[in-house]
């Protein structure tokens, strides 16, 4: 079975995310619910960042088993994690989540995630579609 990865979700998954403040999401296959995280859109891509960094959390079983999904509006997706690398990218997510949760309450958390532990934990989240194996003729 063939597991091709898309980089981008389609434009109405972006802008239903883009108005949302907490994104539902599950790490790797175990059974468990959904929890709500914060994230971020940036060049049409969504990231997000952990917050703590326990064994058992979202970002360490995504390190494990990259694959999970995510809530969107009444919707379940596949999806894939990616570890993001480019300091580009990075202060893009530092930037956008500044401008998003600029609450009195949020700017402290705003200001953690710039920390180098929670920075480097920058997740991009792509779409995963399963396709069935082809079999080739004998």
């Amino acid at each position: 079975m063939s597991a091709p990865r898309t980089r981008r979700f389609p434009k109405n998954i972006l802008a239903t995310l883009t108005k949302s403040k907490i994104l539902g999401i599950k790490a790797g296959t175990k059974p468990h619910r959904f929890i709500g995280i914060w994230h971020v859109v940036v060049e049409d891509r969504v990231f997000v960042r952990s917050w703590t960094l326990k064994p058992n959390g979202w970002y360490r079983t995504f390190l494990e088993e990259p694959c999970g999904k995510i809530q969107v509006g009444n919707r379940s997706l596949a999806i894939r994690s990616v570890q993001t690398k480019s300091e580009r990218l990075k202060k893009g997510v530092d930037s956008a989540y500044a401008e998003r949760y600029n609450t009195p309450g949020s700017v402290m958390f705003v200001r953690g995630f710039r920390q180098t532990k929670r920075r480097n934990t920058t997740t991009e989240l792509v779409p995963f579609t399963k396709t069935r194996s082809r079999k080739k003729p004998a």
